[in-house]
């Protein structure tokens, strides 16, 4: 299992690739869909997701191209690579892993659902 520390650090790369395999996304498209998933709870800024997405970018993950969208506007969109997909999947794995064990600590056993 990935330490605690890199799965915390990784938790918001993960949730971006998610939001990908609904289709390509631009940057502000990210920000508000990640907002309104969450209910507020992840809001990103530019500061915080741009360079995000160049990491991803270049471990190969996401690709980007530029296209014009709504008052001839030129944007640039993310698309989710092969790549990304499996890094997603392993993130993925690794995230609910860490998260059950978070769960038998404090429920002594019981599933998730029984805690609340």
């Amino acid at each position: 299992m990935a330490k605690e520390h890199d799965l915390r650090a990784g938790q918001t790369g993960m949730l971006v690739l998610s939001l990908l395999t609904g289709g390509d996304l631009y940057g502000y498209e990210m920000i508000v869909e990640l907002r309104n998933r969450t209910g507020g709870i992840f809001d990103l800024k530019g500061g915080t997701l741009y360079p995000l997405i160049q990491t991803m970018e270049a471990k190969g993950w996401l690709e980007s191209y530029h296209a014009i969208a709504g008052a001839g506007r030129s944007r640039k969109y993310y698309h989710l690579t092969n790549g990304g997909r499996l890094a997603l999947k392993q993130q993925a794995k690794a995230w609910k892993e860490y998260s059950d064990t978070v769960y038998q600590v404090l429920g002594h056993g019981k599933k998730p659902a029984e805690l609340l």
